[in-house]
């Protein structure tokens, strides 16, 4: 269950979720209706066969929304639109106008919708209340700020904001790779991307490269800025921070991944249990290292 990306949202460690489990109970994910095109709530954060939406060790909480969407692809309904607008022409003599497509069009869309294929979706989300960190699994801001705003709405408020730098990502990302001291416990990984400074010019990527070659010192001469890094945090974890300040490509290593051999694999609930510990932990191991270094801005009360 280890998160493959990480969306970061700051809400004040003020904020008090004693009643987390309770808030989330009152909005679950319910089936789609047959009339509709989509639907979204909370589900148990360990699976099906737990009855609890809150999974909490310490100060990190565990939760997920679940959605469920009907499959009615535009090109379908085109298509029988077009055949529906061919015969009522063919039995009319003349092309039906513009309100007239639109009431078929939705009288189609009325008649497929209960036949459209449903097709289930979950995003997790790590709360961490010693930081207020929201973080969610996905690299979609569209995808976390859904999350960000059904928790909102299951607990009446959530002031949440994404994670902003009061310095320029890509400045920093850029000295790292020029020659700039990391923080202590970071490594350059393989991977970046450099941008021309005017945001209009030429776009290089590097995957499996030296970073400190003279490949990549060049392109740094020539005036192009980091916007992907690829990093390693402790020999534990790898992944790909961008400008944006979204982690991508998260990975555990080896040297965490050790960790877990002493978990019992035939319990679950032991396992998940002892995975997301060890996530959580390195997570905020990992935002205490760029806290500092991007100089990310905290919420207020």
């Amino acid at each position: 269950m280890f998160f493959r990306n990480l969306t970061l949202f700051r809400f004040p460690t003020s904020l008090d979720l004693e009643g987390l489990e309770d808030a989330l109970a009152t909005h679950p994910l319910k089936p789609v209706g047959p009339l509709e095109l989509s639907s979204r709530g909370f589900v148990p954060a360990l699976g099906r066969d737990s009855e609890a939406f809150c999974h909490r060790i310490g100060d990190a909480a565990w939760v997920a929304v679940g959605g469920e969407d009907r499959l009615l692809p535009a090109a379908v309904v085109n298509d029988m639109l077009a055949r529906k607008l061919d015969e009522a022409e063919e039995r009319e003599g003349r092309r039906p106008g513009g309100r007239a497509r639109k009431r078929m069009k939705d009288e189609l869309v009325h008649e497929l919708l209960p036949r459209a294929f449903v097709r289930p979706s979950r995003t997790d989300a790590l709360l961490d209340l010693k930081h207020g960190l929201c973080i969610v699994d996905t690299s979609s801001r569209k995808n976390a700020e859904a999350v960000v705003s059904a928790l909102r709405q299951a607990l009446g408020s959530f002031p949440a904001l994404p994670a902003n730098a009061e310095v320029a990502p890509r400045s920093v990302l850029t000295g790292w790779i020029a020659g700039e001291p990391l923080p202590e416990g970071l490594s350059l990984g393989e991977e970046c991307e450099l941008k021309d400074g005017n945001d209009t010019g030429a776009i290089v990527k590097c995957q499996r490269q030296d970073l400190g070659s003279e490949e990549i010192t060049r392109h740094l001469e020539a005036g192009k800025q980091v916007t992907r890094l690829a990093l390693v945090l402790d020999d534990h974890v790898s992944f790909v921070l961008g400008e944006d300040l979204v982690v991508r490509k998260l990975k555990f290593l080896d040297g965490a991944v050790d960790q877990l051999e002493g978990t019992d694999r035939d319990d679950l609930r032991a396992e998940l249990d002892a995975r997301f510990a060890l996530m959580s932990a390195e997570v905020r191991r990992l935002f205490e290292i760029l806290e500092p270094a991007l100089k990310l801005s905290r919420v207020d009360a």
